[in-house]
């Protein structure tokens, strides 16, 4: 597993290159994929994880009232709804890492 602090720095440094999006999947890639992972699960994967950020940026984008260019009661709503619900997620995350893989053989 990769180093948190070896992370941050990189996670910082493609951010500040606009890489936000991608600082996370490599973030995803060394913390909870196999180094051995197979080219197409990686592929696969990154096109899933890809996906998702780009659903979620469009999502926000759709639902941002055109009213004001400050944010509405309504939009900081539906902003603390998208943090609780990924609050949630990383929750079971954390839970599912620190199990470890299954135990036994099929």
């Amino acid at each position: 597993m990769a180093d948190r602090a070896f992370l941050q720095q990189l996670m910082k440094r493609l951010a500040d290159d606009g890489k936000i999006i991608e600082s996370g999947w490599v973030s995803l890639r060394l913390v909870a994929i196999p180094l051995d992972a197979p080219a197409i699960q990686l592929s696969e994967m990154r096109k899933a994880y890809m996906a998702g950020a780009q659903h979620l940026f469009a999502s926000i984008m759709s639902f941002l009232d055109d009213d004001d260019d400050d944010p509405t009661p309504d939009d900081l709503r539906r902003m603390d709804l998208i943090s609780k619900e990924l609050e949630e997620y990383q929750r079971e995350l954390e839970l599912d890492l620190a199990r470890g893989p299954p135990k036994g053989s099929a």
